[in-house]
């Protein structure tokens, strides 16, 4: 209420004098004691009608924060160097910096679970047809998808040689970890390549001639070994169907 707060101090002076007046007429100079007077006013001042317009708890926190935020910058602009216009200089040089590293650093987002889907997505295809396809890509200079038919070719080459079981939904850790099994001598490069398969699969990581070459040597040196596999694997025909190449 505008001037609620001082119509109020009148009203209290008022009445403090006329009880004054009413119980003193006649005598002499009076001295009106502080105290009595103080709790007239706050009495009068705590009547709702005067906290009709007050601003609200929140309103008060914010305002509050915002008066905290206003002192800070104002002792920022005092401590950096020019005032206020170093101190626009120094966020904008933060903001680029920023900007730097969230280009130097590429994605955020976190890396995934490797394996988390399986290697074979769609029709039954063999060694050979992932390993025409991965060229062609490589030759496009498309090396994610290059990378990715290198390693179908890979693990498919060991179902056609009866190294692997073959079995749908495969994923690439799971065939790299059971060919290391009976590949001890590439156990190394294999689960290096399921890696590198799941990063530029699963986790958006661009991949690069040196990816690929890791897959080509890897696939190659898989043709040219001939080991044993155990006796008590027994190949099993590939269903068309549930592959996820």
């Amino acid at each position: 209420m505008p001037g609620g707060h001082t119509e109020a101090l009148s009203r209290c002076c008022a009445a403090t004098l006329h009880r004054t007046a009413t119980v003193h007429e006649g005598d002499g100079p009076v001295t009106v004691p502080r105290l009595p007077a103080r709790e007239d006013a706050e009495r009068e001042l705590s009547r709702p009608e005067y906290h009709q317009h007050d601003p609200s708890l929140v309103h008060r926190a914010l305002d509050w924060l915002w008066n905290r935020l206003g002192d800070l910058l104002r002792t920022a602009a005092d401590a950096a160097p020019g005032g206020s216009v170093g101190l626009t200089v120094l966020a904008f040089v933060l903001v680029l910096l920023l900007l730097a590293l969230r280009l130097r650093l590429g994605s955020l987002r976190a890396r995934p679970t490797t394996g988390s889907a399986a290697l074979f997505t769609d029709r039954l295809r063999s060694a050979a047809e992932h390993r025409a396809a991965a060229a062609s890509h490589a030759g496009a200079d498309r090396w994610n998808p290059a990378v990715q038919e290198r390693m179908r070719a890979l693990v498919r080459s060991l179902e056609e040689r009866a190294l692997l079981d073959p079995r749908p939904g495969r994923t690439a850790d799971e065939a790299t970890d059971e060919a290391a099994a009976d590949l001890p001598e590439l156990a190394g490069q294999l689960r290096a390549a399921a890696r590198v398969f799941d990063e530029v699969t699963y986790a958006d990581r661009p991949a690069d001639p040196t990816d690929y070459a890791l897959l080509r040597d890897l696939d190659n040196a898989l043709l040219r070994t001939r080991p044993t596999p155990p006796a008590s694997r027994t190949p099993t025909a590939p269903t068309p169907h549930g592959w996820a190449v």
